[in-house]
């Protein structure tokens, strides 16, 4: 009888972990990774990663956060109705030069695994368009000697 539980009590559990939700069930983006390309220093920039409903309930967008303070994504207020899309605003502020390797990470209520989204690209710095203007020089005249 016990060795019955065991096997009963084990089937419950594993249909009930395989049986969990998953963010590809209920979501679809439009795509999982955004490159900025190169964008200039000290330029703000942005890019909306569209989310859509594919499952049959209202969706709710419960947390977004980002891998650093440079990146901060805005998440969408309202759930997403079915079949209907939101926008997810990511952005970069692009304050230091070099590239950019970032992730977004997307919470959605009822679901425990995190969708993670990834943000490239290179941060160029600004150059410096003036060309540093030559100095005129004086020539320096002999001072005259007492002697003469």
């Amino acid at each position: 009888m016990k060795k019955l539980f065991t096997i009963t009590t084990a089937l419950f559990l594993s249909v009930a972990v395989m049986a969990q939700t998953k963010v590809d069930d209920v979501a679809k983006f439009n795509t999982e990774n955004h490159s900025f390309g190169k964008i200039k220093q000290g330029v703000p920039v942005t890019y909306n990663f569209e989310i859509k409903n594919i499952s049959d309930k209202p969706l709710v967008v419960e947390n977004a956060s980002a891998s650093c303070g440079c990146t901060v994504p805005e998440k969408p207020e309202q759930p997403i109705a079915p079949g209907k899309s939101a926008n997810l605003k990511v952005v970069y502020n692009a304050a230091v030069a070099g590239p950019i390797n970032k992730e977004v990470y997307v919470k959605f209520a009822g679901i425990d695994v995190q969708k993670v989204l990834h943000i490239t690209g290179e941060v160029v710095a600004e150059q410096q368009t003036q060309q540093a203007q030559p100095t005129k020089s004086t020539p320096i005249k002999p001072l005259p000697s007492k002697g003469n």
